[in-house]
């Protein structure tokens, strides 16, 4: 992966919580995944804020959905995961390795 490509801990979330949502997704029901899945409190703005940075880099795209009444007559947008996105979920699991090797921590303090 190039520069730019590698993916933090929050993108790798949030994108694995568009993969879930299948298409579907939306600001608040990722970040209701994410809470869900994780346990973790995130705020909707760090969700739309990690998802414009994702979709800036072609790893989700989106799209408008239908607008409805209750949402005061505005669309949802909705985001999808790339193929882009999806290669860079696959080998975010390894990016640390090459760092991690010959690394020795020694003894955990009280152990």
């Amino acid at each position: 992966m190039g520069k730019g490509e590698f993916l933090g801990e929050f993108e790798q979330i949030v994108l694995l919580a568009v993969a879930h949502l299948d298409g579907e997704g939306y600001g608040l029901s990722v970040r209701r995944e994410i809470e869900r899945r994780t346990g973790r409190e995130v705020t909707v703005g760090a969700v739309y804020s990690t998802l414009a940075r994702l979709q800036e880099k072609g790893f989700t795209s989106s799209y408008e959905g239908d607008a409805t009444p209750r949402r005061g007559g505005r669309a949802r947008r909705h985001f999808r995961l790339e193929p882009a996105g999806a290669r860079a979920l696959e080998a975010s699991p390894g990016m640390l390795d090459p760092m991690w090797k010959g690394v020795d921590l020694g003894p955990a303090e009280g152990a």
